[in-house]
């Protein structure tokens, strides 16, 4: 798309909602307005600009993030399409960590669902600027009064319409503006904005009453505080109210800061081919053997072509690594005339050259890599695949193409396990299905999938040390002296890895190898499950120079940290999630029996004016049976959420101990 010469900022803004609100729809509208694209995509058709894989299309849902570009004015607005699948919550978390902000799109007529909520909430404890997109307000049954009460009740209670809808529900259905010049508007908006800005509220109570350019200043800080909301209604498919939400986005939503430092984050991998418009697909058999495109968000600095870069990761089991390359290709999206750069603060480019790069590698100093703490929690089901074909060609083909997507969705985890098998983190069984589609039509390989089962993780339960004799690795190799003392930590700490040694004791080369077999070790567990909350400790050391290797330390340490994890005993944890039960009165009864058979603890029942509202946890092993049985328990009526929460010691008998990670 040809750039602007007015461009003076770029903004990033994420398209979130449940699946079938219309987010890619009105992405496409978006970019058909601005004249990007000469026509107009369909989900049902299978032909939009960021659903660019063949699965997507044929499915007619969003499984990866995609970016496109469209300029406002002086504003370039990178749109990032999300899937809206709580499968694919993975992929909204990594987009989430490049926003500047988001545009959450709910459907006039079914309103506000579950998946909205758990966005909402994840968005508002980010403080991220959100604008509301009240979608096909075309549509018979559409809401607007009742659907904001709804909004302001299980969403947010800060909103400020900024537009109206005339002939409701109808094809004619178009929207007009509620300017803040109408003293009535300036007066409802001051009042809902007092509720977070004190300075609005002295002038609300004590007067005079704001001017609509001083309502405009409190709407917009509030807005980049994430505390106060502006709603616009609107179509998709009509493109009514599209303009507004446009002018809004760039009224209303702030630049990141910049800096001289170049700091950025990879959130999206593309293989082969140049991808379409921006967007990330899967491409076809070729593209899976194609090198990588990594796409880039610069949040500070300025990357150049053919600069040499480091990026640093944050591994699985807790070790920062790092990896360096030269950038051989560099397309700053929506930049036409300065497409190969440079990439400068605030924008995106899709990058080559990096040939071990993974989503979530983050470019600057090591020190400011971030820890793996997620927005969402991590994935809470675990399946074992295996190739249909026999044989050992075949596993190891299937192996490799499931790393490959572990590079694309590192939450996965890919690992081999014995007997030819790969074990595959989930979020659900869409996941699974899309995963076993992905194979065949990338890769060739087809694959069977086991039942998904809990992911089980394992605590210390106390102390203990091992390792203060010096351990021979070989028969007459050189020696390597390794003590470890393992500890429990509080909960949610992870794992952590420490020093009672000096650190000049050892070379550096065997410190590392002690460090990174540690959390290696810990992330595989002995007994094949993760082993987390704990800290570990080297409390002594020891070598034979110039004999002993890295690679002696290596073989050693899993052998010490066993014995000590052995000593300080251990307990299995389980995942549970958290729920939430909307149900008819009348059901009342039949379903929290069934809640209870499916060990169930229900925290606390509401009566309401159209029935109860339960909420508890769950063990996540449950929750799929439970969301099979409610459509038939409470005759269709009852509206089901659920999210994974902190995990509980595994009960007697619940589940067989398996391979969790």
């Amino acid at each position: 798309m040809p750039s602007s010469p007015r461009v003076s900022r770029t903004l990033n803004i994420g398209v979130l909602a449940h699946v079938d609100a219309g987010k890619t729809s009105l992405t496409e509208r978006l970019l058909y307005d601005a004249g990007v694209i000469d026509r107009l995509g369909s989900v049902d058709a299978g032909d939009t600009q960021t659903d660019t894989g063949e699965i997507e299309r044929r499915r007619g849902i969003t499984v990866r993030t995609a970016v496109a570009s469209l300029t406002a004015g002086d504003t370039q607005i990178n749109l990032i399409d999300t899937p809206g699948h709580s499968d694919f919550i993975a992929e909204v978390e990594r987009a989430l960590g490049v926003l500047d902000g988001a545009v959450l799109v709910l459907s006039a007529v079914e309103g506000v669902q579950a998946q909205t909520r758990v966005l909402m909430k994840t968005l508002r404890r980010l403080r991220l600027p959100v604008l509301l997109f009240i979608n096909k307000i075309d549509r018979a049954g559409a809401r607007d009064e009742g659907l904001l009460a709804d909004i302001r009740r299980a969403l947010a209670p800060h909103l400020v319409p900024l537009t109206a809808v005339r002939d409701l529900g109808t094809r004619t259905a178009h929207v007009r503006p509620r300017s803040l010049d109408d003293p009535g508007v300036r007066a409802e908006a001051a009042e809902v904005l007092a509720e977070t800005d004190d300075a609005m509220l002295a002038r609300v109570v004590d007067g005079p009453p704001p001017s609509a350019e001083e309502v405009w200043a409190a709407l917009a800080a509030r807005t980049a505080e994430g505390l106060a909301h502006p709603v616009f209604f609107g179509s998709a498919l009509s493109g009514q109210g599209v303009g507004a939400l446009v002018e809004g986005v760039a009224r209303l939503v702030p630049p990141a800061p910049g800096g001289t430092e170049p700091r950025g984050t990879v959130f999206a991998i593309e293989r082969g081919g140049s991808g379409k418009g921006g967007g990330s697909g899967t491409g076809g058999r070729g593209g899976a053997r194609g090198g990588r495109t990594a796409y880039l968000r610069l949040f500070s600095g300025e990357v150049t072509l053919r600069q040499r870069v480091t990026l640093h990761r944050r591994e699985p089991g807790g070790a920062l690594t790092e990896h360096s390359g030269q950038i051989t290709a560099l397309e700053v999206i929506g930049a036409a005339g300065a497409a190969r750069g440079p990439l400068t603060a605030g924008n995106i480019a899709r990058i080559k050259g990096l040939p071990g790069v993974r989503v979530g590698d983050r470019l600057g100093p090591a020190h400011n890599a971030p820890s793996d703490r997620r927005h969402f929690a991590a994935p809470s089901l675990q399946t074992l695949v295996r190739a249909r074909e026999p044989g050992a060609a075949a596993a190891s083909r299937l192996h490799t193409a499931l790393l490959d997507l572990a590079d694309q969705d590192p939450l996965i985890h890919a690992r081999a396990m014995p007997g030819g098998a790969t074990s595959v983190l989930l979020y659900g069984e869409v996941q699974k299905e899309i995963i076993a589609a992905t194979l065949v039509q990338d890769y060739g390989v087809e694959a069977d999938f086991e039942p998904s089962r809990p992911v089980l993780v394992e605590r210390p339960s106390g102390v203990g040390e091992a390792g203060h004799e010096i351990a021979r690795v070989g028969h007459t190799g050189p020696w390597a002296t390794v003590g470890l003392r393992v500890e429990p930590t509080g909960h949610g700490a992870g794992a952590v890895f420490g020093y009672e040694t000096e650190l000049g004791a050892l070379p550096r080369a065997f410190h590392t190898a002690i460090e990174e077999t540690v959390y290696e070790t810990l992330f595989h567990g002995p007994r094949g499950r993760a082993v987390t909350d704990c800290r570990v400790v080297l409390i002594r050391s020891g070598f034979v120079g110039p004999m002993s290797t890295a690679a002696d330390f290596r073989a050693v340490t899993p052998v010490v940290l066993g014995e000590a994890l052995e000593r300080a005993g251990w307990r299995v944890y389980e995942p549970y999630h958290a729920f939430e039960l909307e149900l008819p009165a009348e059901t009342l009864a039949a379903v929290t029996a069934h809640l209870t058979a499916a060990e169930a603890d229900i925290g606390e029942s509401a009566e309401g004016a159209t029935g109860w509202l339960l909420r508890g946890e769950i063990p996540a092993r449950r929750v799929h049976g439970v969301e099979r049985a409610l459509p038939r328990l409470t005759h269709g009526e009852g509206v089901w959420w659920s999210r994974p929460c902190a995990d509980r010691p595994l009960r007697a008998g619940a589940a067989a101990p398996g391979s969790g990670s």
